[in-house]
């Protein structure tokens, strides 16, 4: 599962990129969707640029719609991978504690040892306009991920 603020920008940037590169490399063992921790864009399909950005490297984002991600999908999940700090205080509201580890940022994971919560942030797009720059960084750590994963 992953995780941003509004479930509009960067959380389905990085479902669609990872469902792209799990299509590429034939693996059909991965379960991916994405959510915000807040509900002020519930219902909303992706942010149009972020969208476009998508659409330049290939990867279509059609259906998608913002959701709040809830203690179910906590439990349901084995990894919940969010983009910054900030998410990861506000997804701890919602669910309570992070009991079984699952939280990690998305960058924790291009480190050469991955430690959670010791990566950088995803940029975020709503705020400084780059798409291109937050897709980048979303295709890096969506690699590394699954070179985390063994794939």
């Amino acid at each position: 599962m992953f995780v941003c603020h509004g479930n509009i920008c960067r959380s389905p940037m990085a479902e669609f990129v990872m469902k792209e590169l799990v299509r590429q490399r034939g693996i059909d063992n991965i379960y991916i969707e994405s959510s915000a921790t807040s509900r002020e864009e519930i219902g909303c399909a992706i942010y149009p640029p972020a969208a476009q950005v998508l659409a330049a490297h290939g990867i279509g984002s059609r259906g998608h719609r913002a959701r709040q991600i809830t203690v179910e999908d906590y439990n349901s999940f084995d990894l919940v991978v969010v983009m910054e700090d900030y998410n990861i205080r506000n997804l701890l509201r919602i669910i309570g504690c992070d009991c079984d580890t699952k939280v990690w940022k998305l960058l924790d994971f291009v480190q050469e040892t991955p430690t959670r919560w010791m990566g950088d942030d995803i940029s975020d797009p709503w705020y400084h306009g780059g798409f291109d720059r937050t897709y980048s960084e979303i295709l890096r750590g969506c690699e590394a991920l699954l070179r985390f994963l063994g794939y």
